[in-house]
């Protein structure tokens, strides 16, 4: 299951075209994966992928010409809604329950549309032919402010504790270093 949502986090896959792939659509020299059976009229399209999910692909049996198996949407379905419901009651938060496979298209649209601002790119990037389909995916949020809080570190210990706290390194002034995080 770990590998099949660490699939549709970083590929915006619908989860039928994951359920798909073949060994053959997986290039493990490359790190990528070609999707060449699009849903819903699709493009088809190349994606690279982490070391992460090369690793996790690895792991996987190979008892059939199909990256999961052939397992059918049903199976996966119901795996990942047992496990839905396990985490959610076991860390007290309902919220997990909204959470779907589609849900992780529209978090690869977002994030990559607030990465490049290119909406073309998203378009490309989910295979939709037309720009008001990717549009509806790609949720315009406002992130992060321009606010930063500072800190100054003196020594490698002092540098060491902000980083664990979440702060940058900026730069180093007169046996200082600079740090920022934003608010």
């Amino acid at each position: 299951m770990s590998t099949v949502l660490q699939l549709l986090k970083e590929t915006g896959m619908r989860i039928g075209e994951a359920l798909r792939l073949d060994w053959s659509d997986v290039d493990f020299e490359k790190r990528t994966i070609v999707l060449n059976y699009p849903e819903k009229h699709g493009n088809p399209r190349m994606f690279k992928i982490s070391e992460k999910l090369m690793a996790m692909l690895n792991r996987l049996p190979r008892d059939n010409g199909k990256v999961f198996g052939g397992n059918s949407w049903r199976t996966i379905f119901n795996n990942f809604n047992a496990q839905r419901k396990r985490s959610a009651k076991k860390l007290g938060n309902p919220r997990l329950l909204k959470i779907h496979f589609h849900t992780l298209r529209h978090w690869k649209a977002t994030m990559e549309y607030h990465r490049t601002k290119d909406i073309l790119y998203v378009m490309k990037l989910l295979g939709h032919k037309n720009i008001a389909n990717t549009l509806i995916y790609t949720q315009l949020v406002e992130f992060e402010g321009d606010e930063y809080s500072s800190a100054v570190a003196y020594n490698m210990d002092e540098a060491k504790k902000l980083i664990e706290v979440g702060f940058e390194y900026v730069c180093s002034h007169d046996e200082t270093m600079l740090f920022r995080k934003r608010k």
